[in-house]
């Protein structure tokens, strides 16, 4: 079981993104409103969790809190394997929340992605994966329709990331 360690959007950002979800699969693009399983739910990810089950996974989490983080998403983002994101500017409350949620999850002997260690965690919300880079003009029109976008994130959660479901701690 792959797992993210994830913090949700607030239901009007949720919202927003589901529907830039929508028009980019309308447009031909893909999207995470039909990927794989298509039970995609908008999250910012603080961790990806390697061969750790979620029995250990939320215990170890359970010293982070679960207080809300502000955040504007205000930045198309592309990773190398093209994947679209929004992004946003990582103020303090989310740099500590994702290093208080590292922290715990070493702490209990969970492996964390070497992307997502601080110093090299780029925060993101997913909106499109295996994009062609001859995609990325159709892809910035439409992000930039809803970008800025204010956001709150949490509560933090845990996902599997093959089936879609959502374990709340």
């Amino acid at each position: 079981m792959a797992l993210s360690v994830c913090l949700l959007l607030d239901e009007s950002a949720d919202r927003a993104v589901r529907a830039l979800w929508r028009r980019l699969a309308d447009d031909g693009l893909p999207s995470l409103a039909t990927y794989t399983h298509g039970r995609h739910v908008p999250h910012l990810t603080l961790a990806a969790l390697a061969d750790v089950d979620a029995e250990a996974a939320l215990p170890a989490l359970a010293p982070v809190p679960d207080a809300p983080v502000a955040a504007t998403l205000q930045a198309l983002a592309t990773f190398t394997r093209s994947r679209g994101s929004l992004a946003p500017a990582p103020g303090r409350e989310l740099l500590a929340r994702h290093a208080q949620a590292v922290g715990a999850l070493d702490a209990a002997g969970c492996t964390v992605h070497r992307h997502y260690r601080p110093g090299t965690w780029l925060p993101h919300v997913t909106v499109t994966p295996r994009l062609p880079v001859e995609q990325l003009p159709a892809l910035a029109r439409r992000a930039f329709e809803v970008l800025p976008l204010d956001v709150v994130l949490g509560p933090l959660v845990l996902v599997d990331t093959g089936t879609g479901d959502v374990l709340r701690r």
